[in-house]
């Protein structure tokens, strides 16, 4: 099933998802923004492979059930001066046991996709990209590790200006589940 997000006002945007970066001091202040635009809910157990849309990465997951539930993704796309910011995907990682996986996407990269099957003896892999504007790499600063969550029954959102760049999960689908994030940040 899949469900775009309905537009937001300007000012809402600019308000709840906004995040101003000061480049070097011999260039100029930028602004980055993030907007959450698709949402996709799949069934992860029947190996699904999900990638948000272009040029979109990955801000946020729920899941509630077994290994038979649907999963939502919340992808969102990135703007810099108004402009949007290239996303570069890669290839999928090698397979992971889903019981006790744990994935951190390369530096200055962030999750755009999941990939799973069966249930938690199963396989998961994830798809990484690397982020361009005006020819430039956009970095990601201050890495953090979300709370724990219990996987059966929960919903992660990355915080403003905030993307995710990995997941820790161990167990059956009442196991711990926890998500690593950063900020998006550019110094041309």
């Amino acid at each position: 099933m899949r469900t775009y997000g309905k537009a937001l006002s300007v000012v809402a945007v600019a308000a709840a998802l906004s995040a101003t970066t000061m480049a070097s001091p011999a260039s100029a202040e930028v602004t980055i923004k993030m907007e959450r635009v698709y949402t996709e809910t799949v069934r992860e157990s029947r190996g699904t492979q999900f990638t948000c849309p272009p040029n979109q990465v990955l801000t946020g997951r729920s899941h509630y059930g077994d290994e038979d539930a649907p999963t939502t993704y919340y992808c969102s796309r990135i703007l810099i001066n108004g402009e949007q910011v290239q996303v570069h995907a890669g290839d999928w990682t090698s397979p992971q046991r889903e019981s006790r996986s744990d994935y951190s996407a390369p530096d200055n990269q962030v999750v755009v996709g999941r990939w799973h099957q069966d249930d938690e003896n199963g396989d998961t892999r994830y798809r990484s990209a690397a982020l361009y504007w005006q020819g430039q790499q956009v970095r990601l600063r201050d890495g953090d590790t979300s709370g724990e969550y219990k996987e059966s029954s929960h919903s992660w959102q990355a915080g403003y200006g905030k993307v995710m760049t990995g997941r820790i999960h161990y167990g059956d689908e009442n196991g711990k589940t926890w998500y690593r994030f950063a900020t998006v940040s550019f110094e041309g």
